[in-house]
């Protein structure tokens, strides 16, 4: 793909879907946050962005189901009723019929007032396109709205990137309203949105690329971990694109810088740099991860203090 190509893709003066990937943020003894985590939500909601919660940055591959179904109930009691949010329906290591298992976990979501997005599970990687696509034809029957995933393996080893015969023969089911994408490949996403376009043009594809925030400019909406570091930066950084204020630019530059920091090597450790920054800004009440979570070292607070000066962000 040509440089021509991305610079003909440009899409100014849109208006973004921001959805933020929300931290689970954890007490000195190990417990969860629970005051921490809504207030967390509130300010994410209050910014102008959508929650979204038990996804990647959330720890949904390592909390039990109980404890998910917490999570629903401590979102729905901190935004309130009506307010919408999305979230993770992760059924990878659990037994029985894959689409039964997916559609007990998208019940629970949408009692709670959630639109399920549905993480990828390696029990259907090797089926032939049309196959796939039948399996989430069935998975999504009925539902008002169920977003996709596209999740690559550097996140996690149940992730999957779709073929494009797969992915067009999603844009097909009319429940699936859209699908984020986490190749962190921006032509692969470009491609993606041009297949959109083409094919069915109110399909949202939410960037997962946490290293080319800016596919935004070109189409795509985001569900973004990074977003939940600086909501309200990211919410302000979707009104100066809308805005056509050159401003964004600069706001821009400074998140990339944050990404590009916090998604390093070993990628899945972003979720300590997550604790660490907000714990920096004084937002939840310590800067620890999930314990199976990879960790960062001890000066990792010192770089981050850097990229939340850049921001313009201060403790509080």
């Amino acid at each position: 793909m040509t440089i021509d190509a991305f610079t003909k893709a440009l899409k100014p003066s849109r208006k973004i879907t921001g959805i933020a990937a929300a931290l689970l943020p954890f007490e000195r003894d190990g417990r969860i946050a629970v005051g921490a985590f809504q207030e967390h939500l509130r300010r994410t909601h209050r910014a102008g962005l959508q929650n979204a919660v038990n996804m990647d940055t959330g720890y949904a591959n390592y909390l039990d189901d109980e404890e998910k179904r917490e999570v629903l109930r401590w979102t729905r009691e901190a935004l309130g009723p009506g307010v919408p949010f999305v979230a993770g329906a992760y059924v990878e290591g659990r037994q029985g019929d894959v689409v039964a298992l997916y559609r007990h976990y998208m019940d629970e979501i949408v009692e709670a007032g959630g639109t399920p997005i549905l993480f990828q599970t390696s029990r259907i990687h090797g089926l032939p396109p049309r196959k796939k696509v039948e399996t989430y034809r069935s998975i999504c029957k009925g539902y008002p709205a169920v977003i996709g995933f596209e999740l690559g393996k550097m996140f996690a080893p149940n992730g999957e990137i779709f073929d494009e015969e797969t992915f067009k023969g999603l844009l097909d089911i009319p429940e699936l309203v859209g699908a984020k994408h986490s190749s962190l490949d921006r032509t692969v996403e470009l491609n993606r949105l041009q297949l959109r376009d083409r094919h069915r043009p109110d399909f949202r594809v939410y960037t997962g690329n946490d290293l080319g925030i800016n596919m935004i400019e070109y189409g795509s909406d985001y569900l973004l971990g990074l977003a939940t570091f600086a909501p309200e930066k990211f919410a302000e950084r979707d009104r100066l694109w809308e805005a056509a204020d050159a401003g964004y630019y600069a706001l821009s530059d400074a998140l990339q810088y944050l990404g590009n920091v916090a998604f390093r090597n070993p990628v899945p450790a972003y979720k300590h740099s997550a604790a660490v920054f907000l714990h920096l800004m004084g937002r939840i009440p310590t800067n620890l991860p999930h314990p199976k979570c990879p960790s960062r070292p001890a000066w990792e607070a010192d770089i981050l203090r850097d990229c939340a000066a850049r921001l313009g962000l201060a403790n509080g």
